[in-house]
């Protein structure tokens, strides 16, 4: 029976790009991803793949850039005042968190800078890139009440993220009410 919304989906997975053959992630070793279909906890590519799955299943699953974190956009790389980085010490490929317009968390990466200035880029470490995902569902079930109130699985632990994993990605309680998934590395707390 295939995976339908409202449904807890775990799945095993490792990512790679489409074009060069790199793993860029992986959960082969560490806990499943889990997520409750249809809320929008993962990229909508693999999320219409994943419902056509049932437990157990393998598969290949590839999800053009467009499906997933977007197309790379030029315009999305500023440059910004360096005053605007003062205490940080900068290193080119460095992520860097803000806080955007809407309030909400916004993630950046710095290009390059110089004495003045700081080039920073607003895309997605993997916009622009198609993805090839090797996954298997390890756990269907129906989401709880509780679940599909919250909009997350499980109840909160240490601030979590809405992705299952229990992890704490904010500074303060205050954060943690977000809704918002984030993390130090770079990721997005296992929101594939």
């Amino acid at each position: 029976m295939a995976i339908s919304e409202n449904q807890v989906v775990s799945i095993q997975y490792e990512l790679k790009d489409v074009e060069s053959g790199e793993v860029l992630d992986s959960n082969l070793d560490a806990a499943p991803l889990t997520f409750i279909v249809g809320k929008g906890q993962i990229i909508p590519g693999l999320e219409s793949e994943i419902m056509k799955l049932s437990l157990n299943d393998t598969s290949d699953v590839k999800v053009a850039a467009k499906d997933a974190y977007g197309e790379y956009d030029e315009k999305a790389v500023q440059t910004l005042p360096k005053e605007q980085f003062a205490g940080l010490e900068l290193t080119e490929g460095m992520t860097l968190y803000g806080q955007g317009e809407d309030g909400g968390t916004v993630q950046v990466t710095v290009k390059s800078f110089d004495d003045e200035n700081v080039n920073v880029d607003f895309n997605h470490p993997l916009a622009g890139k198609n993805l090839l995902f090797a996954l298997s569902v390890t756990e269907v079930r129906d989401a709880t009440a509780d679940e599909l109130m919250q909009g997350y699985v499980g109840a909160p632990q240490g601030g979590g993220c809405g992705c299952g994993s229990g992890d704490s990605c904010h500074d303060t309680e205050e954060d943690a009410q977000e809704d918002s998934c984030c993390s130090t590395d770079g990721g997005s707390c296992g929101c594939a």
